[in-house]
């Protein structure tokens, strides 16, 4: 099952953004100035009662004061097309609004699961409009107060009743590999082109409540998962135009695999988008492979030239292999599930002690760290404590002289001497002592 979805709605200044900050755990800016985007809804990955999810913070919907407009209301409808569960959180101290009549439509229409929170309960004026809020239609209520913290336990076990806990969330061994992007870069025609390509598909899976199908299929004997990420269920330029409103799909993909294949857009070229989506499956520790797709439409420009372009805007990623292909005509297409296979390889490989430590004091004695105030950096002992990435500890003398230009200089030590391509590295740095 993917990380479940929590979408808060509702009109202005009814309290969503307190109580959003309230079950992250921390402050985020709410607004945003986003050219295109009034207001950018706003996601955050929480954990309550041992139990994963994604929540979503969206503009206040607002059409008496002639606020309302167009982008807001998408927002808000992409966040609801995308929630499992859906907050409806309205000000139990001014009771019913027109502006709450409107939200009430555009849920019902969305058919998702509603839990009412009445909000301001604190104040006296508010236990009288309590029932007032019934006539909304709903099945659950529950007074509120996000200030005080009144109902947030019963608000949340309602919300999260359905979810699994974290450690009942993936129990499937097999790997498994997304594809993800940017809306109309390929998406769907690259999850076809595999899945006919090899012809033994032997099951499909349920994926999430919005019913995305994952596909178990062969390739040379071994079975894979490969999550279908395709792109909004509902139709209309405007959905596919604004891009950033594809990430949350995004992240829920990356964070049910253990590779990610980043598409891009040959003919389009690359845009700050794809390297936000690169980053978040990079920042989960996920493997990483891009694929430029559409390069039979391209004419002006060699794989060589457009590979020293890629390597030069992810600088951030240069140890990700990139492949070239046409998902549409199947062009080279035979050149990824190699590549896959590499990868899954990489991000569970181990390395012996023995060797590690050779490696780790070679690049040492090759290289010193500069000193600081006197002190330089000493590394004792190193052992990989972890796969699905590579994670290696290193026990120094002051984890604080660890300065980011020598750790990158040590992953780069690591991924000359060791096949780590494909796969982040995660280095951590203990004092000797064990702190």
């Amino acid at each position: 099952m993917a990380t479940p979805v929590v979408a808060i709605v509702g009109r202005p200044n009814v309290g969503k953004s307190t109580f959003f900050n309230k079950v992250i755990g921390q402050k985020l800016a709410i607004v945003e100035d986003t050219p295109g985007v009034t207001r950018d809804r706003l996601y955050q990955e929480a954990i309550y009662n041992n139990k994963r999810f994604y929540l979503i913070d969206t503009g206040g919907i607002d059409v008496e004061k002639e606020t309302f407009n167009e982008e807001i209301k998408i927002q808000a409808e992409i966040a609801i097309e995308e929630a499992d569960v859906v907050l409806f959180m309205v000000d139990g101290k001014e009771g019913i609004t027109h502006n709450d009549l409107v939200v009430r439509d555009i849920l019902r229409k969305s058919k998702k699961r509603v839990v009412v929170a009445i909000n301001k309960i604190d104040v006296k004026s508010a236990q009288n409009n309590i029932y007032d809020f019934y006539e909304l239609g709903f099945d659950t209520y529950i007074p509120i107060s996000s200030i005080h913290n009144t109902g947030y336990s019963e608000l949340m076990d309602n919300i999260t009743i359905d979810f699994n806990t974290i450690d009942k969330e993936n129990n499937d061994t097999r790997l498994k590999f997304c594809i993800i992007g940017r809306p109309n870069v390929g998406k769907s025609s690259l999850t076809n082109a595999l899945l006919n390509e090899e012809r033994v598909v032997v099951s499909d899976i349920s994926g999430t409540t919005r019913d995305s199908i994952n596909s178990v299929f062969k390739y040379h004997g071994e079975e894979y998962i490969l999550i279908d990420t395709a792109g909004m269920r509902k139709k209309g330029r405007i959905f596919d135009t604004i891009e950033k409103y594809s990430l949350i799909r995004s992240m829920r993909s990356i964070d049910s695999s253990d590779l990610c294949l980043v598409v891009i857009n040959a003919e389009e070229g690359i845009t700050e988008h794809d390297k936000h989506i690169a980053g978040y499956a990079i920042e989960r520790g996920k493997g990483l492979i891009f694929v430029v797709n559409k390069w039979d439409l391209v004419k002006d420009t060699t794989i060589s030239e457009f590979t020293k372009l890629m390597k030069a805007e992810f600088q951030f990623a240069t140890y990700a292999p990139i492949v070239f292909l046409s998902a549409l005509t199947k062009k080279r297409i035979h050149t990824l599930m190699p590549e896959v296979i590499k990868v899954l390889e990489n991000i569970k490989r181990e390395v012996k002690t023995s060797v590690l430590n050779d490696v780790i004091l070679d690049a040492y004695q090759l290289n010193k760290p500069p000193s600081y105030k006197g002190k330089r950096l000493k590394i004792y002992y190193s052992s990989q404590t972890g796969i699905k990435p590579p994670k290696f500890t290193l026990r120094v003398n002051n984890k604080g002289l660890v300065h980011f230009s020598y750790e990158r200089y040590l992953e780069n030590k690591l991924r000359e001497s060791f096949d780590l391509q494909g796969t982040p590295i995660v280095l951590q740095f203990k004092n000797r002592s064990g702190d």
